[in-house]
């Protein structure tokens, strides 16, 4: 098992900056491809960032590359995103989520931190 728990969302204005932290226990992600996705009020989940376990090749989906960057730390089993330059088309839920790397489903999924960008 593997228990996500995210933190650093938060109230800022466009054009502000936010890290977003995703903490996990119960078992190291060395061997997982880390994710980032997000839900806005009325809006299906979308893909946001991924990093495989390597820490190699990043990918982003179109509407954050650029601004965003995800990032691990596997020494602290966290990963991170950065978010810079944000809009109020940013606002959303941020979820973290797991996948084994082999795997092609995210299996483990954090509770969701608030990012709520004003303009």
């Amino acid at each position: 098992q593997v228990q996500l728990v995210e933190s650093g969302g938060g109230l800022v204005q466009a054009g502000d900056s936010l890290r977003l932290s995703c903490a996990a226990s119960g078992r190291s992600l060395s061997s997982y491809t880390m994710g980032w996705f997000r839900q806005a009020p009325g809006k299906e989940r979308e893909f946001v960032a991924a990093i495989p376990y390597s820490g190699g090749s990043r990918n982003y989906a179109g509407s954050v590359k650029g601004r965003f960057t995800i990032s691990r730390d596997n020494a602290k089993n966290t990963v991170y995103l950065q978010m810079n330059s944000l809009k109020p088309e940013d606002t959303a839920v941020y979820y973290c989520a797991a996948r084994y790397y082999s795997l092609s489903e995210y299996f483990y999924w954090g509770q969701g931190t608030q990012v709520t960008v004003s303009s």
